[in-house]
């Protein structure tokens, strides 16, 4: 290859790596690294050679200068290298020399670029990582801008809650404080209207207090008032000097006139009228009062008043068995008065017996229609009654009239159950019915089939009395069978007697007899008595007499143990008679 043709080639390569160079070759760039050491060889060449090496140093000088589109890292050592190969011609070509520069040219070049490119790859990595860093920086700074925005945010948010907190504890309290106030306000004023009502409270429990032990009061005096009714009975005496005149100038009506005055002059307890009507009869000297009793009202129903704060004013209702008894106390009370203010206001010569009726006017329950049940029927005799001590305390009012006066008193007064009269008479007239006298009497007999069952069994009880037993009557919705009960009180054939009262006008059957049998097992008294208006049949009478303790009293020996005992002349009105009897033993 000629010189020109690698020059060329050189100067191309060169070109190709964007050098520009003159038209004879030479870079036209700045000072060259190299340049600096080729000064020593150019001097070099001109003091060891000639002419000839001169222009051999020129070519070479043109040869390495050629190289500079190769490499800008051509050094000294490569222009010596040049150099040399002048006195080695003979060993080498200068195409072999320029060829082996080449190659270590390349080597040094590849070199190069291994080390600029592991230059660059750092410094890109540097810049990478600088810029990652920036961008870290960047990040990190926003992210601290953001966290002091979002900090300063939280901090006036914080700042702008707090003031809104203590704007609302402020209100809160002052409303707290307001609301104190008022609460203090309202407690204060609850606590007066408090102790205001308590006393207010207070004050109406002690009135109500007292005036539930007024009332009790009142109706224990009024109970008190009851039982001093024949103490505080009116007394008197001289008053029998005026009826006497009466009598003997106006006759028995001014006798009766002047009476009810008197009579109107006793003073009773609240709820007592102590109403009475009279008829006085010359002949047989015998007074006659139809007395108007007072209903069951007039007795308390309640027994005390009691006022508590849970439940105010109460009333303890008074028991039944002691209404009922005050009530029947009460009526043999008022019928003692009236008798004895009656007695004490007549003469023995002017008024020898009384004969009251005592009346109850009320409204039946079944029809609300009007009634008079007679409840107390008693004939008193002046002597007689004389033994009663008025003013005794512990008299048994009812026990006086039915033992010792032998009054017709109602089994049940309670419950108005009516009796008939001793004797009846027309008020409303003055004078007797059908004009007969009081204590006689065939035609106005009592017909014991006309009589009630109670009153039947009152006049059984009238007998035996007046036999010498003391006896009652049971009540009739509990009486098993019993209609009455006697005790003879004789210590050798003594004993509780049961006693079965038959009102019948038919024959007793057996049933009956084995009935009172029954009773007597179960309440094993002495004797048992069975009382009827009719009569048995054999067979009852053999039962009888096969017990023994069973005693049979038929009609016809009713009738004469009345007439005997009694002294009541009274009939039985049977249709059909027994055989054996005749009709004057009933008639």
């Amino acid at each position: 290859m000629s010189y020109e043709l690698l020059i060329d080639r050189i100067r191309a390569k060169a070109a190709a790596a964007g050098e520009i160079r003159d038209p004879v070759g030479r870079a036209v760039a700045a000072a060259r690294p190299w340049d600096g050491h080729l000064a020593p060889v150019r001097q070099m060449a001109a003091d060891h050679h000639g002419r000839a090496t001169r222009r051999r140093t020129a070519k070479s000088l043109n040869v390495v200068n050629s190289f500079h589109g190769v490499s800008d890292r051509v050094t000294v050592v490569d222009v010596i290298g040049c150099w040399r190969g002048g006195h080695m011609a003979r060993r080498k070509g200068l195409i072999a020399q320029l060829i082996d520069a080449r190659q270590q040219a390349r080597k040094r070049e590849a070199q190069a670029d291994a080390r600029r490119h592991r230059e660059l790859v750092a410094e890109q990595k540097r810049q990478q990582a600088e810029a990652l860093r920036e961008a870290r920086q960047a990040e990190a700074a926003a992210k601290k801008a953001d966290a002091a925005r979002i900090r300063h945010e939280a901090q006036a948010n914080r700042f702008a809650e707090q003031a809104a907190a203590k704007a609302t504890r402020d209100a809160a309290q002052r409303e707290r404080s307001e609301e104190m106030r008022r609460t203090a306000e309202s407690r204060a004023a609850a606590q007066l209207a408090a102790a205001a009502k308590r006393q207010a409270d207070q004050d109406e429990r002690a009135q109500k207090a007292a005036e539930a032990d007024f009332r009790t009061e009142a109706l224990n005096a009024k109970v008190a008032d009851f039982k001093q009714l024949l103490v505080a009975r009116n007394r008197t005496g001289r008053s029998s000097l005026e009826l006497a005149a009466a009598l003997q100038h106006g006759g028995p009506a001014a006798l009766v006139e002047r009476l009810q005055f008197v009579l109107a002059q006793s003073r009773y307890p609240e709820g007592l009228t102590g109403k009475a009507a009279a008829h006085y009869d010359p002949a047989s000297r015998d007074l006659l009062i139809e007395y108007e009793l007072p209903l069951q009202t007039a007795v308390p129903a309640v027994v005390a008043y009691r006022f508590t704060p849970a439940k105010g004013m109460t009333a303890a209702p008074r028991r039944e068995p002691e209404i009922k008894k005050l009530y029947g106390d009460l009526i043999a009370r008022l019928t003692l008065r009236t008798i004895g203010e009656a007695f004490e206001a007549t003469s023995p010569e002017v008024v020898a017996g009384i004969v009251f009726n005592g009346y109850a006017s009320t409204k039946d329950k079944a029809t609300r229609r009007a009634v008079r049940p007679l409840l107390i029927s008693v004939n008193a005799e002046r002597d007689r009654f004389a033994e009663v001590d008025l003013d005794e305390p512990e008299l048994d009012p009812v026990l006086c009239l039915r033992s010792h006066l032998n009054a017709i008193v109602s089994p049940h007064p309670y419950d108005l159950e009516a009796v008939r009269p001793v004797v009846s008479f027309d008020l409303s007239k003055y004078k007797f019915i059908d004009e007969m006298d009081v204590l006689a009497g065939m035609d106005s007999r009592m017909d014991l089939l006309a009589l009630a069952p109670g009153e039947f069994e009152h006049l059984i009880r009238r007998l035996l009395e007046a036999i010498g037993m003391k006896s009652w009557v049971t009540q009739a919705s509990k009486d098993e069978g019993v209609d009455g009960v006697a005790i003879n009180e004789d210590p050798i054939v003594g004993g509780l007697c049961i006693i079965q009262a038959k009102r019948y006008s038919r024959i007793v059957g057996l049933e009956a007899v084995y009935a009172l049998a029954g009773v007597m097992d179960h309440k094993r008294p002495a004797k048992g008595v069975l009382v009827t208006t009719s009569w048995v049949g054999k067979a009852s009478r053999d039962f009888a007499a096969a017990n023994g303790r069973i005693e049979i009293i038929e009609g016809r020996n009713l009738k004469h143990l009345l007439k005997q005992h009694l002294g009541i002349d009274v009939l039985i009105s049977l249709e059909k008679l027994p055989p054996g009897w005749q009709r004057a033993d009933i008639a």
